[in-house]
């Protein structure tokens, strides 16, 4: 008796199990990182909601924009989400705290083959400052705290080339400026000296190279590179990673992983939106890509 009693306790277990993994398919969630205007991201994102349902199978696709990274990231991790586009810190710090929590399983290849960009600071034309010299004392953005190139990458490689002096002791004073879209134009009101953003480092920095926050605004006639100058690029920085909610059915992560990879090719266009800019393909990423990423935000934030 009493074994009936179980094993029918787990029979509706595993029945309510299935219905909620049911019930879950029917909405497919995408979120998206904040930094740029929510609207252009909507707009960006609108070819997914189209195309997806039939794809997947799935009743609609739904976009979740938030305000900043975190918000993002946390819809990832309590898994309300079940994919989004995260910069390599992104993720990192969801590994960092559930490492079963998302895959990461694409990442976009720039128009030279490359898997990776930079981190690259910028300053007003018109204000004097030619190079890191020059900022010292001075203000500093960084995009985001979640933000690989914003931030991230800036703090652990820049001591190294201000005379191996950390970030805190060379500028008089740092802050973030609620995103890379707005940090730029925060640099451009004079609200910082200079501020890190990204871009992939291919192409001519006057056009805001191919693709990269840059390239996002001066393509939405935001910004004018005559503006800006130049003062400092990272080492190359690994593509943030497709992530897709670990639990998500296997099924709708080969049917979505499949329609990214042949995205490029079927709708260049829904491509190209969704990236921000030219990009060459996606291609398939695994966790140990991003172990660099992963040790030094542990070593430098924590999780």
């Amino acid at each position: 008796m009493f074994r009936k009693i179980l094993f029918g306790a787990v029979s509706l277990v595993a029945m309510a199990v299935g219905a909620a993994q049911a019930e879950d398919l029917k909405e497919f969630r995408i979120g998206l990182i904040g930094g740029e205007n929510e609207a252009d991201r909507l707009r960006n994102f609108q070819c997914l909601v189209d195309q997806l349902p039939s794809v997947l199978g799935v009743e609609k696709v739904s976009l979740f924009p938030a305000a900043d990274y975190d918000g993002t990231i946390q819809g990832l991790l309590g898994g309300t989400l079940d994919y989004a586009e995260l910069g390599a810190s992104g993720y990192a710090k969801i590994y960092l705290q559930n490492d079963k929590a998302v895959e990461p399983i694409l990442t976009t290849v720039q128009t030279d083959g490359a898997t990776g960009y930079y981190s690259i600071m910028v300053a007003r034309k018109d204000s004097g400052i030619k190079s890191l010299a020059d900022l010292k004392g001075k203000k500093l953005g960084f995009a985001d705290p979640d933000s690989t190139s914003g931030y991230l990458i800036p703090v652990t490689s820049l001591p190294a080339d201000l005379g191996n002096t950390p970030v805190k002791d060379y500028f008089g004073e740092t802050g973030f400026g609620g995103g890379h879209e707005n940090l730029v134009l925060e640099v451009l009101k004079g609200t910082f000296a200079a501020g890190t953003t990204w871009g992939s480092g291919v192409g001519e920095f006057s056009e805001g190279y191919t693709s990269g926050n840059l390239r996002k605004m001066v393509d939405k006639g935001i910004l004018d590179m005559d503006d800006l100058v130049e003062i400092w690029k990272s080492p190359l920085i690994p593509n943030g990673p497709i992530v897709v909610r670990t639990t998500l059915d296997a099924d709708i992560k080969t049917k979505f992983k499949d329609f990214m990879l042949k995205l490029p090719e079927t709708d260049a266009a829904c491509f190209s939106a969704i990236q921000g800019g030219d990009f060459k393909s996606f291609t398939e990423v695994t966790p140990e890509f991003y172990a660099p990423i992963i040790a030094a935000r542990k070593a430098q934030i924590g999780g």
